[in-house]
């Protein structure tokens, strides 16, 4: 089977996400690509996330509601989201986040044209009512292990696995669980390669969990040291690359 056939399995994180979600539900199904299922853990959410998302699934069999009974974070929905998972291929997609409609279908054809074992896309940022894009955020061409610590050039809502290389993955509950991820596999000798077509789009959301610059720059210096298990001189050279990027990423919307 091609990867043009391949079932895809969507993973998506849900809490408070009530507002945002159906947007990122719509943008699902319209994808031009039909051979996927959407996997959405509810976070055990305290508004009326899990009803707007039990409603789409009560009408479109691809789209799988998974209820949480505790709170757990992002990581574990994600998880919960991918032990449930039947595609080869596994696409991330954040709860307030969404997908211009040839997403899939050009991301899965450049996978099976390259062998990438992991791919990411361009994107743009937007406000939090979904308004005012921003720039065409550019990523580099590929990235190795090595070269993805010094640069978290991978959006987790662009990113696609395919399991025949990279086997079953799971998120470690950690404050940058994607990153992490993504690091383990390229760890394993493997390059994420980069499809340049701008086909998602990042909501900017106040008081998310990856807001925040300073706390985030400490996250990933936490990341580096025990995580990866790195010295502080190791942790620093990276540390400097990452700074470097990341204003270079955020120096203008």
């Amino acid at each position: 089977m091609s990867s043009s056939t391949e079932l895809v399995s969507i993973i998506t994180p849900a809490y408070k996400a009530a507002g945002y979600i159906g947007k990122t539900i719509e943008s699902v199904i319209t994808q031009t690509y039909p051979n996927w299922e959407m996997l959405i853990t509810d976070d055990c959410s305290p508004d009326n996330t899990r009803d707007v998302i039990g409603r789409y699934a009560a009408s479109e069999s691809r789209i799988k509601l998974i209820a949480q009974q505790v709170n757990q974070g992002p990581a574990m929905a994600r998880n919960a989201s991918l032990a449930s998972a039947s595609g080869r291929y596994i696409a991330f997609l954040d709860s307030d986040d969404w997908w211009l409609p040839e997403k899939l279908a050009h991301q899965l054809d450049f996978m099976g044209r390259t062998n990438a074992p992991l791919s990411y896309t361009q994107f743009r940022r937007v406000d939090q009512n979904g308004d005012n894009e921003g720039r065409v955020i550019v990523v580099p061409d590929s990235l190795t292990y090595h070269q993805l610590l010094g640069n978290t050039a991978i959006a987790t809502s662009t990113a696609i696995l395919d399991r025949t290389q990279t086997g079953d993955v799971r998120m470690i509950k950690t404050y940058y669980d994607d990153f992490v991820l993504w690091l383990s596999v390229l760890r394993r000798g493997y390059t994420a390669l980069a499809l340049h077509e701008d086909l998602m789009r990042y909501r900017v959301v106040q008081g998310s969990v990856s807001r925040g610059k300073v706390n985030s720059a400490k996250k990933v210096w936490e990341t580096y040291r025990q995580i990866e298990g790195f010295g502080p001189l190791r942790a620093s050279f990276y540390f400097s690359q990452y700074t470097f990027n990341a204003i270079k990423k955020y120096s203008s919307f």
